[in-house]
């Protein structure tokens, strides 16, 4: 009985110090790498991205014309999509409260 908990206690000692050891780092929480951002919005390589030096701010020029700039202000995020085709919308996220705005 003592041979089955001390090898029992062994095995689990030994899994947890595997399990805890991992590196869990996923790459699409960094976000100020630009490839992070390509990925998390579904971007073409052909697609221009810009980033601000302390990360408030993203510009996005697709291949197709549109312009996408999101904005951090104090807790407030604003996206703003400017389409090739001329028309337009406005997202603003503040303290959970959502506001869309369109233009055609």
């Amino acid at each position: 009985m003592k041979n089955i908990l001390r090898n029992g206690l062994i095995f689990s000692l030994l899994s947890i110090a595997l399990v805890s050891c991992r590196d869990e780092k996923n790459a699409a929480d960094d976000v100020d790498d630009e490839s992070a951002i390509r990925q998390e919005m579904n971007l073409d390589s052909d697609d221009k991205v810009e980033i601000s030096k302390d990360g408030d701010k993203i510009k996005i020029e697709t291949a197709e014309g549109d312009e996408i700039k999101i904005k951090k202000d104090d807790g407030e995020y604003k996206k703003k999509v400017d389409r090739a085709d001329g028309s337009e919308s406005k997202v603003k996220v503040d303290g959970g409260e959502v506001k869309v705005k369109r233009d055609n």
